[in-house]
């Protein structure tokens, strides 16, 4: 078989899963793009404050921990588990903001430890951002 062929074949199985859990999640929109960005920032700061800096929460030691970054991973997961329970519960009650709230929610929450992250690495931001991600959790937890 040719590699052609098998790349092709490889990047058509990636997409049709990658279409499918879209969809499953209740369509790739904004929320879920954002949601998916900051998930990926979020752990990949965390990996780099536990490696790099030897500050993670997560550990005794504040170094990098397999079972820590798995547990992270396993958190994720939960994360669009719930995502995927939003969309299940909007088609159910005709609605078409549960999935967008626990989206938000998590996106808000994600950020906010992406900052916690930066800060321990010695990264400024403005007050005023950490401000506006806990009125967006807020926001999002409340259902408004």
């Amino acid at each position: 078989m040719e590699a052609n062929t098998i790349k092709n074949g490889i990047l058509a199985t990636v997409a049709a899963v990658g279409s499918f859990i879209a969809n499953q999640l209740g369509g790739w929109d904004a929320a879920l793009a954002v949601l998916i960005c900051v998930m990926a920032a979020d752990y990949v700061t965390g990996i780099l404050r536990a490696a790099v800096f030897h500050d993670s929460p997560k550990t005794e030691t504040g170094k990098l921990s397999s079972e820590a970054s798995y547990k992270g991973l396993i958190r994720k997961f939960i994360v669009l588990l719930l995502v995927w329970l939003g969309a299940m519960l909007d088609k159910v009650i005709g609605a078409a903001y549960i999935r967008t709230a626990v989206a938000m929610f998590f996106v808000a929450n994600e950020a906010l430890s992406i900052l916690e992250n930066t800060a321990a690495m010695g990264v400024p931001y403005p007050k005023f951002v950490k401000a506006m991600l806990e009125a967006v959790k807020e926001k999002a937890d409340s259902g408004e």
